[in-house]
């Protein structure tokens, strides 16, 4: 981490964090708050409970026993942290500066982030059931937000501030998944990254992907792909499908 400013390194893995800490609703209502009234919702037992999401989220293991990452432990903002610290356009501000909301407990929820040595590279992955119709909505929201933005700067509060060029890019197989790579550098050091979000009928993903010293996207893209996989298989379900999961909830789990 010496070659890295950790303000930066932290700011840019909440950045990344918040992206994906929320599901594709969550993203979309910050980018449009006054979206219409939210669509009826669908009765809880046709939606994954928050242990299925949890089994669908990669694992350390997944990503090979050689590949040195670890699970890194729940984490809270620090008092006083900036609560907006992405500007340069505002689709994709709103996406990532989006942290200040939180999921409620009727909306199933389940995240993961896997740090490798040193905390690069970083993978982060959320999934969240909600309301077929409501899906659909801010599957589109988000999907119109990846494609507005050519930069945005990341702001620690200090010195430590870097503009990141937004690019459009297919992570996995489907053409039609959101994603976008972010590239930039600070004293020098190359800094990397990828959010995309993707959704399975009723669940929404979010990925992200962060490294240094690297510009490649190729690991990026077999940890997306090894995401979906993963997902397609638990929930029962194809990626981009309209059609709910197959999962049947857990007997006597609460959703």
């Amino acid at each position: 981490m010496s070659s890295l400013p950790r303000s930066l390194h932290a700011l840019t893995a909440a950045a990344l964090c918040a992206a994906v800490a929320l599901g594709p609703a969550h993203l979309a209502a910050a980018a449009a708050p006054a979206a219409a009234a939210p669509a009826a919702a669908a009765p809880a037992d046709e939606l994954p409970t928050a242990d299925q999401l949890k089994a669908a989220l990669l694992s350390a293991n997944d990503l090979g026993p050689q590949s040195g990452f670890s699970e890194a432990p729940p984490q809270s903002p620090s008092p006083g942290e900036n609560p907006s610290p992405v500007s340069g356009c505002d689709a994709l501000s709103a996406l990532l500066n989006s942290h200040a909301g939180q999921p409620t407990p009727a909306v199933p929820h389940a995240e993961t982030e896997l740090d490798g040595p040193g905390g690069s590279p970083m993978v982060t992955e959320s999934l969240t059931a909600e309301p077929l119709d409501k899906v659909n909505t801010d599957f589109a929201k988000a999907t119109d937000a990846f494609k507005t933005c050519t930069t945005v700067t990341f702001d620690a509060g200090t010195p430590d501030e870097v503009t990141l060029k937004v690019s459009p890019i297919t992570l996995g197989d489907r053409q039609d998944a959101p994603a976008v790579r972010l590239d930039g550098t600070i004293g020098g050091v190359q800094l990397n990254a990828y959010i995309g979000i993707e959704r399975f009928g009723t669940v929404g993903m979010a990925f992200g992907f962060f490294q240094r010293d690297e510009s490649s996207s190729q690991l990026a893209s077999f940890q997306y792909r090894t995401a979906v996989a993963k997902a397609e298989r638990t929930l029962g379900t194809k990626a981009g499908s309209t059609t709910p999961p197959t999962a049947t909830p857990t007997p006597g789990t609460a959703v």
